[in-house]
């Protein structure tokens, strides 16, 4: 048995393909502990520095001392708590939709919800960088699947018009992301949403890396564009802008009791524990506060320090840069970039392995991203922003990838 994968293993090492876990021995912030050494933290998805908040570190405490540490059972069971109610109207009102249900996971949330809106015979039709939580859960549904290029909407019409003439009267669901979590760019929405209004399609938006980012109040994008009547199903996560863990779907009434009924990832699990919903509720109505709006722009004035310090590393003559390949329909420099997502493309695994190591030693965590999140040669380091980081901070990590750039 030991020697089962250690061919595997080894191959993936030589293709510098493998991974390690490393234990965090402090909580979530701009800066955390490993092995004993305090690093300046540019890789948590924390982006309004709600993790280790006192709120919401008050609101799971007194949920703790009032429900237990385990919900005990599954939602139909006898797990739904009231805080599980109470968070999931506070979100269908911040969200403004009639109803949402919360998941342990977004992971779950994507895998339970596409399989019950779509089955044998029906068509989905993703984005090629969405998520794998979004792309399990269409394979899951047994659906038959087209992919468009990342944002490409001309090929994506012609899958929807495909899928008229090859499966009429079946159901058809667009399936993306506002915000994409390995490149940081946004969804074109409006251009998405004349296409699903066209051809008479459902829209699934996944606004993990939006929701307490962009919008009025950290909505998100369909919030921003005033479409959130248009996105059939809003899918988001409480464990990245809110600082909790869980994820959840906003939508039509209608839509949650089917879910209630079909979603097998929310059927077959324990409930969350209450005190997470209780953080969870903490961090929206945090967010729908004037002082949670105020921390959302102090995120924002952080973003643009990013944008105007990180080195502009020229693709052709580097073997750094920042912005995205092989997509003529994507741009290519910071200032287009819509959220507190950098990606610092380095192209070979070892090299961006290499990067990585390089800005630890000098005090950050920024670790590598590879293939399989992201393609084959386009590994990189994708760095966050949050509102806890001080200017200085970023000051310092853009200064010091300019030097080892220059080494």
């Amino acid at each position: 048995m030991e020697d089962l994968f250690s061919e595997e293993l080894e191959a993936l090492h030589a293709r510098s393909l493998d991974r390690n876990l490393r234990e965090i021995g402090s909580a979530q912030g701009s800066e955390v502990e490993i092995a004993g050494h305090r690093l300046i933290n540019f890789s948590s998805n924390d982006y309004l520095g709600l993790a280790n908040d006192a709120r919401s570190r008050k609101a799971a405490t007194a949920a703790i001392y009032q429900f237990g540490v385990g919900a005990g059972a599954s939602r139909l069971i006898s797990g739904t708590q009231s805080q599980h109610l109470r968070l999931e109207g506070a979100l269908a009102k911040w969200k403004g939709t009639e109803a949402a249900l919360s998941f342990s996971s977004g992971y779950a949330a994507a895998l339970g919800t596409i399989p019950a809106l779509a089955d044998k015979d029906d068509v989905v039709v993703l984005d090629k960088l969405c998520h794998a939580s979004l792309i399990d859960g269409a394979k899951l549904s047994g659906a038959v699947l087209r992919v468009f290029p990342h944002n490409h909407v001309g090929k994506l019409e012609s899958h929807l018009e495909w899928a008229g003439r090859k499966h009429p009267g079946r159901r058809v669901l667009i399936v993306t992301e506002s915000v994409f979590s390995m490149d940081g760019d946004r969804a074109p929405l409006r251009e998405l949403v004349e296409m699903k209004k066209r051809f008479g399609a459902m829209l699934m938006l996944d606004e993990a890396h939006a929701v307490g980012v962009i919008g009025p109040n950290g909505r998100g994008l369909a919030a921003a564009e005033n479409l959130s009547e248009e996105v059939d199903v809003q899918m988001g996560t409480l464990s990245k802008a809110l600082g909790a863990s869980g994820g959840y779907i906003c939508g039509a009434r209608t839509l949650i009791e089917w879910l209630i009924n079909r979603a097998r990832s929310f059927i077959y699990s324990t409930a969350p524990p209450p005190a997470m919903a209780a953080a969870a509720l903490a961090a929206v109505d945090f967010l729908s506060s004037p002082e949670g709006e105020e921390r959302r722009l102090s995120l924002w004035k952080r973003i643009r320090l990013m944008r105007e310090l990180l080195p502009r590393l020229d693709v052709e003559r580097s073997p750094l840069s920042v912005g995205r390949l092989n997509n003529s329909n994507q741009c290519s420099t910071l200032n287009d970039i819509g959220s507190a997502i950098f990606p610092l493309i380095v192209g070979d695994e070892k090299a961006a392995l290499d990067l990585a190591a390089g800005l630890q030693s000098e005090g950050f965590l920024v670790p590598a991203i590879r293939y399989p999140t992201v393609a084959k040669g386009s590994a990189r380091l994708r760095i966050t922003v949050t509102a806890a980081h001080e200017p200085a901070q970023i000051r310092a990590l853009c200064q010091t990838i300019e030097r080892l750039r220059c080494r």
